[in-house]
């Protein structure tokens, strides 16, 4: 499941004025030290999505990654899109192995 909030519906829709609004989908990237994070780009329906709709925008997520992650929340605040899941996915080693300065 995918909850929108009413600020990351307007960015996204601040987003796609004066284009075509197309997919877009929630997948699992690498965050660095931090481990995999949730994020956001622009796709196409593929074999194996859920897809979710609010207002004039469809969400896509694999259904194995749905069902990892649990509710999806998408929110926008000051510094752009957090992506959340009310599952943990994994990562977050710590930067004991990276030389990131942390």
């Amino acid at each position: 499941m995918i909850t929108v909030t009413d600020s990351a519906i307007n960015g996204l829709n601040e987003h796609f004025s004066g284009k075509d609004v197309q997919p877009i989908r929630v997948y699992l990237a690498d965050g660095g030290c931090g481990g995999m994070k949730l994020t956001l780009a622009v796709d196409e329906n593929r074999d194996g999505d859920k897809s979710h709709e609010q207002e004039s925008l469809t969400f896509l997520i694999n259904e194995e990654l749905s069902e990892k992650a649990g509710t999806v929340t998408i929110d926008m605040g000051e510094y752009g899109f957090s992506i959340e899941s009310e599952n943990s996915l994994g990562g977050g080693g710590g930067c004991s192995g990276c030389s990131c300065g942390c």
